[in-house]
């Protein structure tokens, strides 16, 4: 199936709490998975909560990587969203499956965006030529 985006979602559960309240090992787990995944960053913005918790966001030119952490239980929700075919979100995620020390992790993944009707990849990029295009394909489909 082809769509525009992928995106993880990665319940982290049973991870090593001491991980999960160190806002610089949280940033670094998430900034090094995006970097595993080749991903381009483009900006990076944590957050520490009182008594704890952490929320964070790696943005990347091909979309996002998220992350809130309740240490208190030993969880961790990740959400890694991707465009394009060179990313790896897989890769990130496995990544923080082993940094997190989650012993009991899930992944579900989706498609995200515009189904191609046509059962052919569709582009991430393309000029206004090609834009006008899609859409006439699309309102054509209808």
């Amino acid at each position: 199936m082809h769509a525009l985006g992928t995106h993880l979602l990665v319940e982290l559960r049973d991870c090593n709490p001491e991980i999960l309240r160190n806002r610089e090992k949280v940033q670094d787990a998430l900034v090094s998975a995006a970097k595993q995944a080749a991903a381009t960053i483009i900006d990076i913005s944590f957050h520490e909560f009182n008594p704890f918790g952490i929320s964070g966001m790696v943005i990347i030119a091909e979309s996002h990587l998220s992350i809130h952490t309740w240490p208190e239980y030993g969880y961790a929700a990740v959400d890694i969203f991707t465009c394009g075919d060179l990313i790896k979100p897989e890769v990130a995620a496995s990544y923080l499956i082993d940094k997190f020390e989650s012993k009991n992790p899930s992944v579900v993944e989706m498609k995200r965006g515009i189904l191609s009707p046509y059962d052919k990849k569709l582009p991430h990029k393309f000029s206004g030529e090609d834009l006008q295009t899609v859409t006439q394909s699309s309102t054509s489909c209808l």
